[in-house]
């Protein structure tokens, strides 16, 4: 149960994610555990270890993505000497040495389609097979994977074996972002200060004004990039108050910059009834004429504009509708279907208040998808 604790927050998501963790602990089913890198998927996979029978064996982590595809298949299943060119002894896989244990193959997504198909036999068999070796190895080992990718995609691109998810979703763990969970920051913040502090010495602390731009920030890192942080300027600022403004600029990441120095920023009120910043940020039609009264000539022309557009925009969902008669000079397609996209995009952000995460479940996309159409039409 240790390694519960270890889970820090008091969100409903994270509430709900320990009490997940306490059910499905002592089972030994599969368990595929999908979320953004840095969400703190082996975190997860070990506190699911520690709450089952196993705890007291071992717990093995393998990365799929880091160990070369040619190495990955005895790095799982083991060798025997002379199978290859530099076995020069029997080696165990690590299916053997976690045995009586969990074995934890993160992100899963980035192994090969020859060594899914040996995997399948592995997990359904229950024996492996070493390189080079004639006889099967009994094994006795919970598996517990884990991938940022979106598997069901890769399925459909035939990069991944359906079969293969199946027998590896049968009890499946989604952890959200960070920026999903923003009241856990506070708490995450004082965790890792107080780890990360020397032997006698006070943790660090942020400023309330910094802790509102890092309530505000998105964090594309998630609990990874924070805890990063936070060892950057225990370093920095050993035993002190953080005051982000007083920070050289290589030392804040690149979208906390572009928070503290933004319009929005500069005129808006950081009191409890402030609109979030990541909504004002999100949305590109929110112009500098906002904060500027002498803009209000060229904010007319605009809306004109905008007006005329949305005209036509609706003039093409009536064509399509099966309205008016199909007009002579034609319309251009590409271009009427980009432009409902980014109003659709702008609308569902409004309606979320900035909030991506919130956005790309009114939309029915997956969050990283949204972030690139974001970034393609310079919603900024």
């Amino acid at each position: 149960m240790l390694e519960l604790n270890k889970i820090i927050g008091l969100s409903t998501s994270i509430k709900a994610l320990r009490e997940l963790i306490r059910l499905l602990g002592p089972s030994d089913s599969t368990v595929l555990i999908v979320g953004e890198s840095g969400t703190g998927k082996e975190l997860i996979a070990n506190a699911l270890h520690g709450c089952s029978g196993r705890a007291e064996g071992p717990f093995v982590p393998v990365n799929c993505g880091a160990i070369p595809r040619d190495l990955l298949e005895s790095e799982l299943f083991g060798h025997k000497r002379g199978s290859f060119t530099g076995a020069i002894s029997d080696r165990k896989g690590r299916f053997q040495l976690a045995d009586k244990g969990t074995l934890f193959l993160d992100e899963i997504g980035d192994m090969s389609m020859d060594l899914q198909v040996k995997l399948l036999r592995v997990l359904q068999e229950r024996t492996v097979d070493p390189v080079g070796s004639l006889a099967s190895i009994p094994i006795d080992v919970r598996v517990v994977a884990a991938t940022h990718q979106n598997i069901e995609a890769l399925i459909d691109e035939g990069k991944f074996r359906k079969d293969l998810y199946y027998r590896l979703n049968i009890m499946p763990i989604e952890v959200g972002p960070l920026a999903e969970r923003v009241e856990d920051i506070p708490l995450l913040i004082e965790h890792f200060s107080k780890q990360q502090a020397k032997a006698l010495q006070a943790p660090i602390s942020i400023s309330p004004a910094s802790m509102k731009l890092l309530l505000a920030y998105d964090w594309p890192g998630n609990v990874r990039e924070l805890s990063n942080l936070i060892d950057r300027y225990t370093a920095l600022y050993a035993q002190q108050e953080v005051d982000l403004r007083q920070v050289p600029a290589s030392m804040v990441p690149s979208g906390l910059r572009k928070l503290m120095q933004g319009p929005q920023v500069q005129n808006r009120p950081w009191g409890e009834d402030a609109v979030p910043m990541r909504a004002v940020r999100n949305l590109d039609y929110v112009t500098a004429d906002l904060f500027d009264t002498s803009a209000t000539s060229t904010a007319v022309i605009d809306i004109a504009s905008r007006d005329r557009s949305i005209d036509e925009i609706q003039r093409v969902i009536n064509l399509a509708q099966g309205g008016p008669d199909f007009p002579e000079e034609g319309v251009e397609l590409k271009q009427h279907l980009l432009e409902i996209e980014q109003r659709l995009i702008k609308g569902a952000l409004s309606k979320a208040e900035g909030n991506v995460s919130k956005t790309a479940r009114l939309l029915s996309l997956r969050r990283t998808t949204l972030i690139e159409k974001i970034n393609k039409y310079g919603m900024h």
